[in-house]
């Protein structure tokens, strides 16, 4: 399946900002979506994921309360809204297939998208 993640753009701290995620090809419902985020010098690093009903959702605990993943799975979208933004969430971020977390708690992800460009300004 083929991501693509829009919906980014320059907020002020303490705005919002709602990423959306198009998938093509494959059968999205069958997938498990998750979103990462990377800033300047800094390692990809999970944000939350949701499952392929969307009833369950993870969330790193640093976007714990401010962000929300959801999905439309008749769209073929993941959306991320993200709320009460501060400086510190200004990256890249990308949307993934099947997010997997592993036995020391991290995650990672092999089917990437495109990223969207989040910029926060204090």
């Amino acid at each position: 399946v083929q991501l693509q993640a829009y919906g980014g753009g320059l907020a002020q701290a303490g705005g919002s900002l709602r990423l959306s995620c198009a998938a093509s090809g494959g059968t999205f419902s069958d997938y498990e979506m998750g979103w990462f985020r990377q800033a300047p010098g800094k390692d990809r690093e999970f944000v939350a994921s949701i499952s392929w009903s969307g009833a369950s959702t993870s969330y790193a605990d640093f976007v714990k309360g401010r962000f929300t993943i959801s999905r439309d799975n008749a769209k073929r979208t993941v959306y991320l809204q993200m709320n009460s933004l501060k400086a510190e969430d200004a990256a890249v971020y990308y949307c993934v297939t099947d997010p997997i977390k592993d036995y020391s708690g991290s995650y990672y992800a092999s089917n990437w998208g495109q990223g969207t460009l989040v910029t926060v300004s204090s």
